[in-house]
Order: structure tokens, then C-alpha cells, then sequence
């Protein structure tokens, strides 16, 4: 089946997708978008309340306030209380939690398809009546600092920070998810406040529910349970239009990043600006991406770490976003091993642009992204997640079918061609151990 476009005038939209899965769409009065994938013979289901606001879109003054709220939504609503919350999922065996992105706020639950109202109804609450207390706001101020404490303990962690700052230059995309220990001290809850009355509203929020699920049913409960959180849902409005997609102007901010700390290793992150999510590239780099660090057949596996046993772990990544992307290397070394891995690195993402790769490397790879993807597929979680993205980011719902057709026409011509454009953009290298940027410069 061709990807199925999700116009924003389109008030309902219903077919079927590879695997005999039900899709179904509403677009309520109000704004508010809900989608629902029906898969044969599962028991459970996964349920998100997505609102498209990100790290990407706070103020000055306010970073870190997106992920500062993703926290407070769960200690209590006017009705529930943190505990209350709490209860309502771990008594039914379910699993709930929340994800910040820089694009986009997602809260989910996974329980028993008997279970599934008691989950919308409960989310609802949480994204929609939010008291953001005072009291619970500095506590939780305590909590997020240890959070980044933890990440900052973390030299893999911190090496991808430094990276997305330097390759995103100016760019918002290129700011941390959860702010800086310095920007959650100062943060009042006056911001944090603006920031959820300003994006928490019908017309952003999207619902996605993937398993036992009915369309009709769920978008009955998700109506229901925001008008009893306190919505006004009678008023109607166009939901929120989708960000552009045009490509922004990225100029990596240094040609090299490094945070001199005394450890055993050396993290090590190296790349360049990449493709936006909806780039027609896309298959393409998700072949070139397996070809170059991928799994362990990758180009990057054997020859770093099997042939020249120079470390343990070592992958590619490439990542889009609306208007911009990246691609980049990671691993860690030993601080002397580190020369032989920087260049070795760099010459295998050269030698994608240099030479066209191989046939069997290129059927290898499909055959890793369909099955993998196959695989991911067997989760609720992954089909409740690719119907938020799709609706978000993407606007064009596509199969694992689909998918699978557009990877296998990915040649070998194409993968040298997008290997060309990267390589040619400004590279830039992150590590963070017992180096200097010197150190980095003379690689």
C-alpha cells in the first residue's frame, strides 16, 4: 500500500495496512487528532498523548522547561494526586512513562486491552488538568538536577551533547533536551507554567492508540476524559499546522569539541549535518547508515573493532528533524588508540563517496532494515509511536510494506550520491576524556 497522506482538512480516514491492522483517523472539531491502529490477536495496547512542542521551542530564559513539565504532569491533577496516579497503573500491571524530544512531549501507557480506558481516562487528567504545584515544582527542580547530574557522570552522554551543539551551530535543534544545570536552577514556574497553557490545548494534542483497540471507543474516551479534566472541547479550530520542512541553513558551530576529563577512555562522537526527517533520502540513509555502523556486519564493526580490536562498541547514527539532521559516528578508545580510531573512522564514511558499495552489502542491509523493522512491529509500543510521528512530523502514514519497497529501490548509485553530500559538509568532532581540542586538530 502507498504511504497514506494525513491532510490536516481530512475529518476521517480509515483503511487497512500490511498485516490486516486497522488504521483509523478523526479529526475532532476542536482541533484535537486522534489515530488508532487495530492489530488481529493482541491483548494489550499502547496509548500516547502527544503534544508537538520540544526543547526546540522554548523561550529564552525558559530551557528546559519542556522536559521541567513532563515531570510535573505526573505529580497531580486536580483530582489525582501523584500517588493516585501512580496506583491507577502499577495496581493493573501497566507500564507508564513520558519522553521530551527536541520536536516533540509524549506521555503513554501500556496495559491490558480490559485496561484501556482506565489509561486514557487517567492521561487525559494528567495532560489536561495538571495543578503544576508550587510545592511539587521545587521538589521536582531537585530531581531534574540529579537527573543531569547523572547524564553529565556519563562521558558517551556528554560527548553526544557536545556534538549536537556543535553540528547544529545556532540552530534550537542543537540546545540539550533537559536544559543545563544552570538554566533548571533559574527556570521560575511562571515559565514553565506559559509554556503548558500555551501548547497543552486541543488543537496540538494528538492521541495515537496501536493493539486491542477500537477507533470509535477510544476516541470516545479520549473526548470524555478531557472534558472531564476541564477542555472545552465545543469550540471549534483547526488543529495546529505541521512545522515546515524546508531545510534550514546548519553551520556546525567548531570543527572540533572536547571536555578534558581524567578517565580510562576517550568518547568519541564524529559527523556532520544530515538530512531532515522527511527528506526523500531517507531510505537511502537508512541503508547507508546500517552500511556504515549498523550492526555488527557493519563496515565500522570490522574494521574498528573486529580486524583492528581498537574497541569495544562502536556505531552510526542519523538522526532528522523537521528542517535539518545530522549523521555521526561513535565510539570509545583508549587515549592512545585514539589517532588510529579518529582516522580509521573517517576513512570508512570517505569511503562511502568514494567507491559505490557492493551489491551484497546493499541486500544485506535492506534485508537488516525490513526485518528489523518487522520485528520492532511485534510491539505495540513501535506501531503507537509510528502513528504519533507520522501524524506530528511526517504527515503520511507508511507501512512496513511500503517501507520494505521503498528500501529495496534504494541503489547503490543513490547511497554513493547521498555519501557525496556528507562528506562534503563540515565535519565536526566531539570527545570527551583526557584530551584537548589540540589533541583533535593534529588527528
Amino acid at each position: 500500500m502507498p504511504g497514506v497522506p494525513l491532510t490536516i482538512d481530512r475529518d476521517e480516514l480509515r483503511f487497512e495496512a500490511a498485516g490486516d491492522t486497522r488504521v483509523a483517523r478523526t479529526v475532532h472539531p476542536s482541533g484535537l487528532r486522534i489515530l488508532t491502529e487495530r492489530v488481529p490477536g493482541s491483548q494489550s495496547a499502547t496509548v500516547g498523548f502527544w503534544i508537538p512542542a520540544g526543547s526546540r521551542d522554548e523561550a529564552a530564559g525558559a530551557f528546559g522547561s519542556t522536559h521541567f513539565l513532563e515531570h510535573l504532569l505526573f505529580k497531580g491533577t486536580s483530582t489525582r494526586s501523584a500517588l493516585d496516579i501512580a496506583v491507577a497503573f502499577d495496581e493493573v500491571g501497566g507500564d507508564h512513562n513520558a519522553v521530551t524530544a527536541k520536536e516533540y512531549t509524549c506521555y503513554y501507557a501500556k496495559v491490558r486491552d480490559r485496561d484501556v480506558p482506565m489509561a486514557v481516562t487517567v492521561l487525559a487528567d494528567m495532560v489536561a488538568a495538571s495543578v503544576i504545584d508550587a510545592e511539587e515544582f521545587e521538589t521536582e527542580r531537585g530531581v531534574i538536577l540529579e537527573e543531569l547530574a547523572m547524564a553529565d557522570d556519563d562521558p558517551a552522554d556528554v560527548a553526544g551533547e557536545r556534538f549536537a551543539e556543535a553540528v547544529f551551530g545556532g540552530h534550537p535543534l542543537g540546545r540539550p533536551i533537559g536544559g543545563s544545570p544552570a538554566s533548571i536552577e533559574a527556570v521560575p514556574r511562571d515559565a514553565v507554567l506559559a509554556h503548558y497553557r500555551a501548547h497543552y490545548r486541543p488543537a496540538e494534542l494528538v492521541v495515537a492508540a496501536a493493539g486491542a483497540v477500537d477507533h470509535d471507543e477510544i476516541v470516545a474516551a479520549v473526548v470524555a476524559g478531557l472534558t472531564a479534566a476541564g477542555w472545552d472541547l465545543t469550540a471549534a479550530a483547526p488543529p495546529l499546522e505541521r512545522r515546515r520542512h524546508d531545510p534550514a541553513p546548519i553551520v556546525p558551530a567548531a570543527p572540533v569539541v572536547a571536555v578534558h576529563r581524567e578517565l580510562e577512555q576517550v568518547s568519541l562522537v564524529i559527523g556532520a549535518p544530515g538530512l531532515t526527517a522527511s527528506a526523500a533520502e531517507r531510505p537511502a540513509m537508512a541503508v547507508l547508515n546500517n552500511v556504515l555502523g549498523g550492526g555488527m556486519s557493519s563496515r565500522l564493526f570490522q574494521e574498528v573493532r573486529e580486524r583492528r580490536g581498537l574497541v569495544y562498541s562502536v556505531y552510526s547514527f542519523a538522526p532528522g528533524y523537521s528542517d535539518a539532521g545530522s549523521v555521526g559516528m561513535a565510539a570509545s578508545c583508549t587515549p592512545r588508540r585514539l589517532g588510529e580510531v579518529v582516522r580509521v573512522m573517517n576513512a570508512e564514511l570517505d569511503r562511502l563517496a568514494a567507491e559505490a558499495i557492493g551489491e551484497a552489502e546493499l541486500r544485506r542491509a535492506v534485508g537488516y532494515l525490513s526485518g528489523a523493522g518487522a520485528l520492532a512491529l511485534e510491539d505495540s509500543d513501535a506501531r503507537m509511536n509510528r502513528l504519533g510521528r507520522a501524524e506530528i512530523s511526517l504527515g503520511e502514514f507508511v507501512d512496513l510494506d511500503e517501507w520494505t519497497r521503498r528500501l529495496e529501490a534504494v541503489t547503490a548509485a543513490d547511497v554513493r550520491a547521498l555519501a557525496e553530500r556528507l562528506v562534503a559538509a563540515p565535519r565536526v568532532t566531539a570527545a570527551v576524556g583526557p584530551v584537548g581540542e589540540s589533541d583533535l586538530l593534529a588527528r
